[in-house]
């Protein structure tokens, strides 16, 4: 992706514009950089101690990337000497530390700061944004600009089980681990099958005297067997010596992991032939455990959730003497554990919570007030839209990344997603400010258009089937939270703002 090839004082000669962005993570060192590329005032607010956002916040033993780096890194900031295809947590966390270090960034973001909530001001054309402090102080920031980075995936949930507040032992979120909890030598239970307890779970299993799994949905599993390995020295050297092979390479990831695989997301005999090869896999993966794979083989169709790399660690885990597979769903937990429905109680030392965020609100629990009050959140409920995920009707200068339906399942690296999404950012303001206007909102109509065909892409795949729940689809069996498209399309539709689809003031 390219730098823009404007700036605020070559359209607008003494003009000056003001950004916020939310969030310091992925996305937020992105939007600050190509942002001030263009010679806008950025500032940024970050709820947590650093940057990073997930990478920072996610600290699991055996977290890791599921994409590869050379493809999971900024097209502006590539690395030649990762010593891994897919890094391990610390790696990528100081990747964005050092990008974000390296780009001037983290000097302007204000850490440990929340966002209350976000107003639009018509008279003087700029948002007047609340802000509170871990000390409580609040304070109010007025920018031209607003950009939501927070995410969709920053807000861990545990379900609410009947006795879950009685529990003696320690218990928390894959998403925040506590790193004082020694777990040798312990009963520990890890509620969750799906990502992350499938990078924690072969872990944890290496130093509990017991480990449970309670499992309420399994997983298509992509046959990885190199996923934990070194780039082999003389490919690191070759990376590092010759940059056109490194962005061949990037060229070729791009396709082999991204549109490559996107045949198999629609019903029919390519999503069958990843249904043998899997099946196929978690065969020769559980032989001799006969149980294990009726309870381990999915009945959903593959890709209708996102499918977990898998290197024989989570199998190797399971099939381990002291570790057991639970099926059964919770009913409640106690001071000692955690009651299943067949009556069986499950002690434990520790329990571990890997059971997802908080996805269908998306901006929560911040409040976002448009033009004439329009309440973000009260239009959206969990039935969020946008134009491209970035823009919405009656909230001018407001965009958002990694917005609705702008999650990748099937098809590549979220930061080409993000990068796709900053250049739309930045073609809107362009028209806005060679049209000498204030501010910039996507029409109506042409929001709703945009849905409509989105909606229609995405009951086209496997995961808008109606057989289907996941956390991908709202109350009503919309899916709110996936792309359905390639990334070729996309690039294409944000590439450029076309002026008939804004309304400027």
């Amino acid at each position: 992706m390219r730098a823009p090839d404007w700036s605020v004082e070559s359209l607008a000669p003494g003009r000056s514009l003001r950004a916020l962005i939310i969030g310091a993570g992925m996305s937020g060192i992105l939007a600050a950089h190509r942002l001030i590329q263009a010679g806008i005032e950025v500032q940024l607010i970050e709820k947590g101690k650093g940057i990073g956002g997930t990478w920072r916040e996610n600290r699991y033993p055996g977290c890791r990337v599921d994409v590869p780096n050379h493809l999971y890194s900024y097209s502006f900031a590539a690395r030649a000497d990762w010593r891994q295809q897919f890094s391990a947590q610390p790696v990528l966390l100081k990747y964005f530390e050092d990008v974000a270090e390296d780009l001037a960034v983290t000097e302007r973001v204000s850490f440990g700061v929340e966002v209350i909530d976000a107003t639009w001001d018509e008279a003087q054309t700029c948002w007047h944004v609340r802000t509170r402090n871990a000390d409580g102080v609040e304070h109010t920031h007025d920018a031209e600009i607003v950009v939501s980075a927070v995410g969709q995936l920053h807000r861990p949930m545990i379900p609410n089980f009947k006795g879950i507040e009685s529990f003696a032992g320690p218990n928390f979120h894959t998403a925040e681990w506590d790193e004082s909890v020694d777990l040798t030598g312990r009963k520990v239970l890890v509620v969750g099958a799906a990502a992350s307890a499938v990078q924690c779970v072969p872990e944890i299993a290496k130093i509990a005297s017991s480990l449970s799994v309670f499992q309420r949905t399994p997983n298509w599993f992509l046959p990885a067997p190199n996923y934990l390995d070194d780039i082999p020295e003389d490919a690191r050297s070759a990376f590092m010596e010759l940059p056109y092979l490194r962005a061949w390479y990037r060229l070729w990831l791009f396709w082999r992991l991204s549109d490559g695989l996107m045949a198999g997301t629609v019903p029919g005999p390519g999503n069958d032939l990843f249904r043998a090869v899997f099946t196929g896999y978690l065969m020769g993966e559980y032989a001799g455990h006969s149980d294990l794979y009726d309870a381990v083989l999915p009945e959903y169709p593959p890709f209708a959730k996102r499918v977990v790399l898998d290197d024989g660690s989570w199998a190797r885990a399971l099939t381990s003497e002291h570790v057991e597979l639970v099926t059964s769903s919770i009913e409640s937990v106690d001071e000692t554990g955690i009651f299943t429905s067949d009556g069986r109680h499950h002690e434990a030392d520790v329990i571990i919570w890997a059971t997802g965020f908080e996805a269908s609100q998306f901006l929560a629990p911040m409040q976002v007030y448009g033009r004439d009050g329009a309440d973000l959140r009260a239009r959206w409920g969990d039935d969020a839209r946008a134009y491209l995920g970035v823009t919405v009707p009656d909230f001018p200068n407001f965009f958002c990344l990694y917005g609705p339906n702008t999650n990748l399942v099937a098809n590549g690296s979220i930061i080409f997603f993000s990068e796709c999404e900053v250049n739309h950012v930045l073609a809107a303001l362009r028209v806005m400010l060679e049209a000498g206007a204030s501010s910039i909102d996507c029409k109506p109509e042409v929001c709703a258009a945009y849905n409509v065909h989105i909606d229609a892409e995405n009951d086209a795949r496997v995961w808008g089937q109606a057989s289907v729940s996941s956390w991908y689809r709202n109350a009503e069996g919309r899916v709110t939270q996936n792309w359905p498209g390639s990334l070729e399309e996309f690039w294409s539709l944000t590439r450029q703002a076309d002026p008939a689809d804004y309304r400027l003031r």
